[in-house]
């Protein structure tokens, strides 16, 4: 750097620094000194992860995102390699640079081997005027927050136009036609290598998959070498990630359950496998998967008093699908909690793409949020019994949590919402904070 960007870079992190700290003071959010530092100098992410010995890896697609970053990291870590990440799940550049606050100097000089970070689909593409990734992994698309990134096809755009920004390698869902067909537009020389499910258990992909992310005729699918990771399930719980060039991955079992999580350690292994090449040993990456727990609210269990928890994120049909999919059937006490913050999407009219008959046997002891009236709309329109409506979701955790105290119970809920109810159930039961990672310390 420069003698004037050199000072412009100090500047900038050391009023970023000292807004963290403030933030932090004041109970406030993890974007907040991302923003300042970036008002003061535009292209911190250039001067502060621009050299990093094996570049930066950008993840995005629509689900999974925070789970194969967390997966990845700890991957990559497990083989030796000193990692930078977003791991508090703000997935703006303003996030990422907020998270690197705490770890760079004010010489702008990041001690790390490499960068994954994690970005939704449009700020991944505002991080790449900045930073051009060496890496980016792929994962899906659907039909998420469409009054921000509009239908799916757009989004698929956006994810395209950051593979073309990409010089190293990409990694793709060759599962999903959208982020297939990404292949084709690929600068030459850019490797591409593949993730996807066993077509031994092909049929299962309607319940993770929307139909218009299918491949119509299944001969358009891509072709997959034998570098490709193919998700190998043995039951509900443990599976194979399989290579047919050899070093396979398991058998295995995660802490977060779902098929939804086989497929995120899927992409994320592959990913591992082509940044590290040589180096990747299959025994090391089983060892980090498997003691990977869940992200905050992606079916995080939590002590709550004694008695288990589940925290389950949803934000879309394809999102809501898997996760009752994966909890549905259970006899556990549940409540739904939706909002229609910006960071979840303005129109809830998705929840109508949802089929909630898995819950009709217990029925839902309560749905709160913003949307709290809509979802029990939504559900009786299913034949599924809610016992009360409670829009507060402080006044709702509590009634809940009193009402079926000495049993399991579970929440499915919408981003904001699980955010609001995470910072309640750290103060009730004194767990880590959002945005406390104990694994990165």
């Amino acid at each position: 750097m420069d003698l004037l960007t050199q000072v412009r870079t100090s500047a900038a992190i050391a009023v970023g620094k000292a807004a963290r700290t403030a933030s932090r003071l004041r109970g406030g959010g993890s974007a907040l000194p991302g923003l300042v530092t970036e008002k003061v100098d535009p292209r911190i992410l250039a001067h502060t992860l621009g050299e990093l010995a094996h570049g930066v890896v950008v993840v995005s697609g629509t689900n999974g995102k925070t789970t194969t970053t967390k997966m990845l990291v700890a991957v990559l870590r497990a083989h030796g390699l000193s990692v930078f990440t977003n791991p508090t799940g703000s997935n703006f550049t303003r996030g990422v640079i907020s998270s690197m606050l705490g770890e760079v100097g004010l010489s702008g000089r990041l001690k790390a081997d490499v960068a994954v970070v994690e970005l939704d689909e449009a700020h991944s593409l505002k991080f790449a005027q900045v930073v051009k990734p060496t890496h980016s992994l792929l994962l899906n698309v659907a039909r998420d927050q469409l009054d921000r990134f509009a239908e799916i096809d757009h989004t698929a755009q956006l994810l395209a136009s950051l593979a073309e920004q990409t010089h190293g390698s990409v990694v793709l869902n060759a599962d999903d036609a959208f982020i297939a067909r990404i292949a084709d537009v690929v600068q030459p020389g850019v490797g591409i290598e593949w993730f996807a499910v066993d077509p031994e258990i092909a049929d299962q992909l309607p319940a993770i998959q929307e139909d218009d992310v299918r491949f119509s005729d299944p001969a358009d699918a891509p072709t997959l070498g034998p570098a490709a990771g193919l998700l190998h399930p043995h039951d509900a719980k443990s599976f194979t990630i399989r290579y047919p060039g050899g070093s396979n991955v398991g058998p295995l079992e995660l802490r977060q359950r779902g098929l939804a999580a086989m497929i995120n350690s899927t992409a994320a292994t592959t990913m591992a496998r082509v940044l590290l090449d040589e180096r990747f040993v299959p025994a090391t990456a089983q060892m980090a998967l498997e003691r990977v727990n869940p992200p905050f609210g992606r079916g995080e269990v939590i002590d709550a008093g004694g008695c288990p928890l589940e925290l389950v994120l949803v934000k879309n049909p394809a999102g809501f699908t898997v996760a009752l999919g994966t909890y549905g059937n259970e006899p556990v006490a549940s409540m739904v909690a939706i909002n229609d913050n910006y960071a979840d999407g303005r129109d809830v009219s998705w929840l109508y793409d949802v089929s909630f008959e898995s819950l009709r046997s217990r029925g839902v002891a309560l749905t709160s949020g913003v949307r709290a009236y809509d979802m029990a709309l939504r559900l009786q329109y299913d034949d599924v019994q809610v016992d009360r409506v409670e829009p507060d979701l402080d006044e709702a955790l509590d009634s809940f949590l009193a009402a079926h105290q000495g049993e399991p119970t579970r929440i499915f809920c919408t981003y904001t919402a699980m955010m609001h109810l995470r910072r309640r159930l750290s103060t009730k039961f004194d767990l880590a904070r959002f945005g406390e990672d104990p694994e990165n310390e």
